[in-house]
C-alpha cells in the first residue's frame, strides 16, 4: 500500500520541449502530463505525430493532461471502472513516476492502457504508477489517439495513428528517460486490452527494434487486426453519420464533440447489425463483437497479424509476460444483462457465431459438472478471445529462444457475478486495491496483490518473474489466486486443444 505521509518538494527536470516541475512526496517524484508530441488538432489529428514545440521557462505538470476525445462507457461498466474524459488539445502525454530523478540505471516500465482503442487514458488511478516507483521502478504512462482520430482508415491519412504516437511516445523514453533516473536500454512495456494488443503488434513491428527490452501483454492478442478496405467502410460509415465527405481534410474541420458522436452512431448500428457485408469480415471477426477500430494492415508497423507475424519472424521476438484473466467475458456479459439470457438452447448458435464449434462445449462442461450455461459460453469465448492466442505467443517466443512466461489470473471479485473478470488483475498489478473496490469488492486479498506487482517489478528488474517458464516440453501457467497461487503444467490443455481443432489448427 501507498504511504499516505505529506513531504512535499517541487523537482524539475529537462526533457524534450523544455523543462518541467514535478511534485515529491515521501522519496517519489511524479510528473503529470507532459506532452512528448505536438498537439493534434485540426487537421493534424490526422497526421503523424510531430516533435512537441518548444516552451518557455519552467512548465508545471502536477495535474493529469488532457484525454483524446470519447464517451463515457455504458452505465454497466461506467460502475465499474468509471469512465475518462479531460477536456484540451495536449492529450499527447506521458505521466512519470521516479523514485530518484537524480540517480541513473533504474529499470523503466512503460504503460499503454486499454479502452478497445477507443476509450481509456493514462489518468485513472490504478493506472498510478508511485507503487513500481516505491519499489525501484521508473513507471511512464502514456496516452495515445483514440477512435477515429488513431485508427480510422480516413483516404489521405496515414493509417494506425493511435501505434505511431505510442512509437514516439517510446522514442521519447529513449531520449527523455535517463533525466528520470532511468535506464533507456532496460524498457520493459506492458499493457492490458487494447494496451496489450498494441503490446504484441509493438513487439512484432520492424521499426521498433531497440526501443523496449522486454513485454508484458495482459488480456491481449495478436489476431485484431483489419484490412484495410473493411476498416475504410467503418470509416465511410462515421463520415456519413457526420454528414462529411470521408477525407482526411473533411474529418479535420470537426471538432470533438462532432467526432464523438458520429462515431458513437456509428457503434450502434455495428453492435445492432453485425453483417460482413457492410463492416467487413475483419472487423466482425477480429473485433472481438466488441470493436470497430482497431489497428489495420498497413505494411508498415502491422505486416501481418502480430502473433502471425512472431511465428515466422523470431528474430522479433523479446522476452514477454503474457496472460489473462480466467473469466474475461463475463466483464461484458454480466453487468449488461446477457449473460441472464444465455440457455443451453441458444449455447450452440451463440458459440457459432464466434467461430466455435458446439460440441467444444461438452469438453468444457465436463470439467464443470455444476456450470450454467452462461458460465460456460463465458469461459470458451474467454479462451477464444484471448487466452487460444495468448498461450499460441508463449509458443513463439519460447520456439524463439527467449523466456516466455504465462500467467491466468483466477481469482474472483467479490462482486457478485463477475468472477475472474476482464480488468480484474490491473489494480493487482498496480497495487492500488484501494483505487478499485468497485470492480474488486470491498475485500480484496493484499497479499495477492504483493504477489503480482512483485513479479511485475521483478521482470522489469532482471527478466524473471519468479515462476516457471514457458516451454514447448513443459507448458507452465503461473495460476494467480487467493489464498495460494501455483504453476500448473499444461493448464485446462484439453480445453484448449478441442477448441484449437473446432478453428482448424493445433
Amino acid at each position: 500500500m501507498l504511504a499516505t505521509k505529506e513531504l512535499l518538494m517541487e523537482t524539475i527536470v529537462s526533457v524534450t520541449g523544455g523543462k518541467v516541475r514535478g511534485r515529491t512526496r515521501d522519496g517519489i517524484s511524479t510528473f503529470l502530463g507532459i506532452p512528448y508530441a505536438a498537439a493534434p488538432i485540426g487537421p493534424a489529428r490526422f497526421e503523424l505525430p510531430a516533435r512537441v514545440p518548444e516552451w518557455a521557462g519552467v512548465r508545471d505538470v502536477l495535474e493529469h493532461g488532457a484525454t483524446c476525445v470519447q464517451s463515457r462507457y455504458p452505465a454497466p461498466i461506467h460502475a465499474l471502472i468509471g469512465s475518462d474524459g479531460i477536456p484540451g488539445s495536449e492529450y499527447l502525454n506521458v505521466n512519470v513516476w521516479t523514485p530518484d530523478a537524480g540517480g541513473s540505471g533504474l529499470p523503466v516500465l512503460v504503460w499503454i492502457h486499454g479502452g478497445a482503442f477507443v476509450r481509456g487514458s493514462n489518468s485513472r488511478e490504478i493506472y498510478d504508477g508511485a507503487s513500481f516507483a516505491r519499489d525501484g521502478v521508473v513507471t511512464v504512462s502514456i496516452n495515445y489517439r483514440l477512435g477515429i482520430s488513431g485508427f480510422a482508415a480516413v483516404p489521405g491519412a496515414p493509417l494506425n495513428r493511435g501505434l505511431h504516437d505510442q512509437v514516439f511516445a517510446l522514442r521519447w523514453v529513449q531520449e527523455n528517460i535517463e533525466a528520470f533516473g532511468g535506464d533507456p536500454g532496460n524498457v520493459t512495456i506492458f499493457g492490458e486490452s487494447a494496451g496489450g494488443m498494441s503490446v504484441v503488434s509493438l513487439v512484432a513491428a520492424p521499426v521498433t527494434r531497440g526501443l523496449f527490452r522486454r513485454a508484458i501483454m495482459q488480456s491481449g492478442n495478436g489476431l485484431a487486426v483489419a484490412t484495410a478496405p473493411d476498416a475504410g467502410l467503418v470509416a465511410a460509415e462515421i463520415a456519413n453519420k457526420a454528414g462529411v465527405a470521408p477525407t482526411a481534410a473533411a474529418f479535420g474541420e470537426l471538432g470533438p464533440d462532432q467526432l464523438r458522436r458520429a462515431q458513437d452512431a456509428m457503434a450502434l448500428d455495428l453492435m445492432t447489425d453485425p453483417d460482413p457485408a457492410r463492416w467487413g469480415a475483419s472487423i466482425i471477426g477480429r473485433g472481438l463483437g466488441v470493436m470497430s477500430l482497431f489497428p489495420v494492415l498497413d505494411g508498415e508497423l502491422i505486416e501481418a497479424a502480430p502473433s502471425d507475424v512472431l511465428a515466422a519472424q523470431p528474430d522479433r521476438a523479446v522476452p514477454m509476460i503474457v496472460g489473462n484473466t480466467a473469466e474475461e467475458f463475463r466483464f461484458f456479459t454480466v453487468p449488461a444483462g446477457l449473460a441472464a439470457g444465455i440457455t443451453q438452447e441458444n449455447l450452440p448458435g451463440l458459440l457459432a457465431r464466434y467461430g466455435v464449434e458446439p460440441a467444444v462445449a461438452a469438453v468444457y462442461a465436463a470439467n464443470r459438472p455444476d456450470a450454467s450455461a452462461a458460465d460456460i459460453f463465458n469461459v470458451i469465448i474467454t479462451d477464444a478471445a484471448f487466452r487460444d492466442d495468448t498461450v499460441r505467443v508463449a509458443e513463439s517466443i519460447a520456439v524463439a529462444g527467449e523466456s516466455a512466461y504465462v500467467y491466468e489470473f483466477g481469482w474472483k471479485s467479490g462482486i457478485e457475478g463477475l468472477g475472474a473478470c476482464h480488468v480484474l488483475e490491473v489494480p493487482f498489478v498496480f497495487d492500488r486495491l484501494d483505487a478499485a473496490h468497485t470492480l474488486t469488492g470491498p475485500n480484496p486479498p493484499q497479499a495477492l496483490a504483493d504477489e503480482v506487482h512483485r513479479a511485475w517489478v521483478d521482470f522489469a528488474t532482471h527478466g524473471d518473474p519468479g515462476w516457471e517458464r514457458f516451454t514447448a516440453e513443459r507448458r507452465a501457467v503461473q495460476v494467480f489466486d487467493s489464498p495460494a497461487s501455483g504453476v500448473q503444467l499444461d493448464s485446462r490443455g484439453d480445453e484448449l486443444a478441442a477448441l484449437r481443432d473446432s478453428r482448424g489448427f493445433r
